[in-house]
């Protein structure tokens, strides 16, 4: 079965950006010049999704409204003749189908994919955290979909960490199957570097099967009364075969302020809009340094 929608959770507090997030939800601070759901938005669509669904917080409508047409605001570029601008906000309407499903509370990744169980419904589906931004040629989605086409399961982005990193990710036990392909027979949360089983991190990016939904309607609650989506799997894994992609590209975290900035400055760098003026205010600090 095709995977025709994907969820983005943006529900969270964002408590490393505060005061920032006070008002903004995370997923709508900007990289370069676009919101970070906006990276996941994109990438999911080029992959070949064609619905897109983002688990929003329960009072928040900046993220609706940021894919929702603008008449006015093109009214004003246009006047203006700020054809640039305008082809920019008038893509975000035509990029496909965006919509939103509210969570309640935020209790954790588990429980923001539990929320968008009713819009996806009894298929497969896949999974895009905004705060990790992949750079690749070949979008990391649409790379996840040619290892699950081929061997009908969910399947988890894969990415390598140092061993002083294994405590901040899942990490997992894999099984080497060939062409950056891994069964999974365990899944680990953040494990001290002592007890990690690789260093084989799972990173934002999951194609799931609609039985992850059951796993996540019995996980247990864990730290901070949250349904961890880690613990989900680990379920999962005693029902069915999950696999995991080592994929090809460059990860961004954004997670965190430092992480975002960085993020900012590497995208921005590879623009042709920005990167060259960049480059030469950088080297105009590091003289000064």
């Amino acid at each position: 079965m095709e995977i025709r929608k994907a969820v983005i959770p943006a529900a969270g507090w964002g408590m490393r950006f505060l005061p920032s997030t006070k008002a903004v939800p995370k997923a709508m601070l900007p990289v370069v010049d676009k919101p970070l759901v906006q990276y996941a938005v994109e990438e999911a669509f080029a992959s070949g999704i064609e619905q897109v669904i983002v688990v929003t917080p329960s009072a928040r409508s900046a993220i609706e409204g940021h894919f929702d047409p603008s008449p006015e605001l093109e009214r004003a570029l246009q006047q203006k003749g700020e054809e640039r601008l305008l082809g920019k906000v008038r893509r975000l309407a035509d990029l496909g189908d965006v919509c939103c499903v509210r969570q309640k509370e935020p209790l954790g990744l588990g429980d923001a994919v539990l929320t968008a169980r009713e819009m996806v419904g009894d298929e497969p589906f896949a999974v895009l955290l905004p705060d990790d931004i992949f750079d690749a040629d070949i979008p990391l989605l649409q790379q996840m979909l040619q290892v699950y086409r081929r061997h009908k399961g969910s399947v988890l982005a894969l990415w390598r960490v140092s061993k002083e990193n294994t405590r901040r990710y899942g990490i997992v036990t894999p099984k080497p199957l060939g062409d950056r392909v891994f069964q999974v027979l365990d899944v680990v949360e953040k494990p001290n570097a002592e007890d990690a089983p690789s260093d084989l991190a799972i990173m934002g990016r999951y194609i799931l099967t609609p039985e992850v939904f059951e796993t996540l309607q019995v996980t247990p609650r864990g730290k901070g009364g949250e349904v961890q989506l880690t613990d989900g799997l680990a379920l999962l894994l005693g029902q069915q075969a999950v696999y995991g992609y080592e994929f090809e590209g460059i990860y961004h975290d954004a997670g965190t302020p430092l992480s975002l900035l960085k993020a900012s400055l590497a995208l921005a760098l590879k623009s042709p809009e920005t990167g060259a003026e960049l480059r030469e205010y950088l080297k105009s600090l590091a003289a000064e340094l």
